[in-house]
């Protein structure tokens, strides 16, 4: 194989315009989600810790986790790749304790008010999406314990975890955008307000998207 490849270098504006993008992304993430806990007002009632569980299990620790591996918009950009692993893996946990502390939350108010479960579009696939990241998760423990990984190419791992990483993103991004379309949210919002929220995690997402393929992308030149 050969692996070194004559390249140009990349316009100094990409470089810039994605830095940009991961920062406009670490400011979207913080605001969507402290203006869910300011709507929601957590601790109001039992109904009030689902939508802030969930907007900061999927928008805040879940974003931060993957930008965390941004060559552009790292926060810990200079730290060793496995200092930048073990805060994904702790921002990762966070995520899914939020998620399922959210999902009991709703599960145990609709009990309590006698409603049926999982009737909508959002409740069935926030369902999945909590599933998902909880198995997805699960499935990532032999990149910290590599002993657990017999038989399996580490690379391989990496890309398998990459991929269904963005997968999960993308389910907690669209549980997040029909959240949205509740009638809880939409009582609680002025019509602009309702487009500008809806923005905040469609944008997060086409970064990520962005992110995770040029990665892929970049790795696959090298092997190539």
């Amino acid at each position: 194989m050969v692996h070194n490849k004559d390249t140009e270098p990349e316009p100094l504006i990409y470089g810039c315009t994605r830095t940009a993008s991961a920062v406009l992304t670490h400011f979207i993430c913080i605001a969507f989600t402290a203006g869910i806990a300011v709507l929601s007002r957590p601790g109001s009632s039992l109904f009030s810790w689902h939508p802030f569980c969930m907007t900061l299990a999927f928008s805040l620790f879940m974003t931060e986790a993957i930008l965390l591996f941004s060559p552009h918009g790292s926060p810990i950009k200079r730290f060793p790749h496995k200092t930048k692993g073990r805060v994904h893996w702790i921002l990762q946990c966070l995520c899914v304790s939020c998620a399922v502390l959210g999902l009991a939350a709703i599960f145990y108010n609709k009990h309590l008010n006698g409603k049926p479960h999982f009737t909508s579009w959002h409740g069935l696939l926030g369902l999945l999406t909590v599933c998902v990241v909880v198995l997805q998760s699960l499935a990532a423990v032999p990149l910290i314990y590599h002993s657990l990984a017999k038989g399996w190419s580490l690379a391989k791992l990496k890309r398998y975890h990459a991929a269904t990483g963005l997968v999960t993103y993308l389910l907690g991004s669209a549980s997040l955008l029909l959240g949205l379309s509740s009638a809880w949210f939409t009582a609680s919002v002025r019509e602009y307000t309702w487009y500008l929220s809806a923005l905040c995690p469609a944008l997060a997402a086409l970064v990520m998207m962005n992110q995770v393929s040029r990665a892929y992308m970049a790795k696959k030149r090298l092997q190539s």
